[in-house]
């Protein structure tokens, strides 16, 4: 499996497509990080996304129907206040957790020095993380 840092073109915000959760990990500040894959470039890539703990539920509302069971381990997971909470999606117990129909809007991050600012060593040419930032989340509305 692939990073998808590896495979995107420019530092452009794009859309990804056929994603697949496998793992949830937050704790008690409202940011929260998503394990996934999704299929781009004709093969498999594996990404992490940051967002906001509200679009999480968002996220979890598209997994049509298993959204009630992945709310109630998020939620049984923040009630337990054991910090950092992982819930994992990549066995045959817990598989994979596919959300159709839905595209996300990613912007690529970049590594960033102690101070904040972008790394000095190569400006001309930094290496994305494979971290991205959740600008949007699309649904095909099938008629």
């Amino acid at each position: 499996m692939k990073l998808l840092s590896d495979s995107i073109a420019d530092d452009a915000d794009f859309f990804v497509e056929q994603i697949h959760v496998v793992a949830i990990v937050f704790d008690n500040t409202d940011d929260v990080t998503v394990w996934a894959t999704t299929f781009f470039d004709n093969d498999t890539h594996f990404f992490h996304l940051a967002l906001p703990f509200k679009a999480l539920d968002t996220l979890l509302n598209l997994a049509h129907p298993r959204a009630e069971a992945l709310q109630e381990e998020v939620a049984d997971a923040l009630a337990a206040q054991e910090w950092p909470a992982l819930l994992e999606y990549n066995s045959e117990e817990a598989p994979p957790v596919p959300l159709p129909s839905v595209a996300l809007k990613l912007s690529v991050t970049y590594p960033a020095t102690e101070d904040g600012e972008l790394d000095e060593e190569d400006p001309d040419d930094p290496q994305p993380h494979n971290i991205f930032y959740l600008e949007g989340v699309f649904v095909r509305l099938d008629t």
